[in-house]
């Protein structure tokens, strides 16, 4: 058996409730073994909720994630909703879609552009992240905050949408959809993003099966699972709209998923103002007076996947217990059939394709050999080692 070097990607960062450390066993370039770890870091958000009243808690979850600040607030309200019994209003359920499907719109292109930065694509990098910036001046108009947006509550939302606002939103997502078209252009018209993704990190139905994989990471396998239509919630059941998927399961299905879902989640915003000017004068929060006993589940689909919400309630006015489950957890363990067969530069791709926590995937101490110590490679280097091989594929297209 030869001897492997062991390449490790992670796993410190304080801020992430899932650091993660991937360990990719090389031989020569392949990797032919890769083992994953997760819990470095215990924040005790669970626990911290039993101390929390439930208005309380809606503020803890947004902080579960920054990227998916309004996801675990929908799957929290959800399960919490499914208790008590009630269902909110129609116009509650239209505002907080349209929060929900912004923040869908904000994380792809956080991904995008992050995936470009990995490819040496910088240039699609800037563009996502110029992009972002009408999506998150969308949020400060309507929430006043650029990030966790603190519209949830128990019977429906903290503030309403004024119709006044409505015309200014429509025409910065009549923005935002010119601009889409032109990063799609970019990404899925380029021969050499073509040629450095497709192939690469592929996971087939069957794998997306075995790991009970969710998201966009399943979407792009052709596994049509999302829970805004298996489990229909707040509005969608209101509006028109379908899931997209693609069948190839490789790192270039992953981005055309996410892609097109961004026109998705335009459309569906469109049609919950449409929504909103129907269901003027509706009240915007139902008035909870009380929490019964009993056990809800609530889920809500974040643009990384499932997000999983269980509250158990002995009648105070905080959780007895509440169990959270995040689209990472089940998403990250896919990198077993990914990575292996894959070279160290296609790696780095495929763990990113299925969008984990970047802020502990990108953290690499130093790569170095297992028997002899010697040090190989950093993360910057790792990153470069990716670029390059980006450049050999365009030499060889032109």
């Amino acid at each position: 058996m030869s001897k492997k070097t062991l390449i490790p990607i992670g796993p410190y960062h304080p801020l992430q409730e899932e650091p993660e450390l991937f360990k990719l066993y090389c031989d020569g370039e392949i990797v032919r073994d890769i083992k994953w770890e997760t819990g470095y870091n215990h924040r005790g958000i669970e626990k911290l909720s039993e101390s929390k009243t439930y208005d309380q808690v809606f503020f803890l979850v947004e902080r579960i994630c920054g990227i998916c600040s309004t996801s675990h607030p929908f799957a929290f309200a959800n399960a919490v909703e499914e208790i008590i019994g009630v269902e909110v209003t129609d116009r509650a359920k239209y505002i907080r879609s349209i929060i929900g499907e912004l923040e869908r719109i904000h994380s792809h292109l956080l991904w995008v552009g992050l995936a470009g930065h990995f490819l040496g694509y910088n240039t699609v990098f800037m563009w996502a992240w110029k992009y972002r910036e009408p999506v998150l001046d969308l949020f400060e108009m309507i929430t006043g905050n650029r990030n966790s947006y603190a519209m949830f509550r128990l019977g429906g939302v903290r503030r309403d949408i004024d119709e006044s606002k409505i015309p200014e939103i429509q025409n910065i997502l009549d923005g935002l959809k010119t601009k889409t078209d032109l990063l799609a252009g970019a990404v899925m018209d380029d021969p050499v993003i073509h040629a450095r993704t497709k192939g690469v990190g592929i996971l087939t139905k069957q794998d997306i099966l075995d790991y009970a994989a969710v998201g966009p990471t399943a979407r792009a396998s052709g596994v049509a699972i999302d829970v805004r239509k298996d489990d229909p919630y707040a509005a969608y059941p209101l509006v028109n709209w379908k899931v997209i998927t693609a069948e190839a399961g490789d790192v270039f299905a992953k981005a055309e998923v996410r892609l097109l879902e961004m026109y998705e989640s335009v459309s569906i915003i469109e049609q919950c103002l449409k929504g909103l000017q129907k269901s003027e004068g509706q009240d915007i929060a139902l008035k909870i007076k009380e929490i019964p006993e009993g056990m809800g589940m609530g889920r809500a689909e974040a643009p990384r996947g499932e997000v999983f919400h269980c509250v158990f309630s002995d009648g105070s006015n905080s959780p007895a217990r509440h169990k959270i489950r995040a689209p990472s957890y089940v998403n990250i363990a896919t990198f077993r059939k990914s990575c292996v067969g894959q070279t160290i530069a296609d790696a780095t791709i495929s763990l990113a394709a299925v969008d984990p926590c970047y802020c502990c995937t990108e953290r690499m101490a130093v790569a170095y050999d297992a028997n002899s110590g010697k040090r190989l490679m950093n993360a910057r280097e790792l990153i470069e080692l990716s670029v390059r091989k980006t450049s050999e594929i365009k030499n060889k297209l032109i």
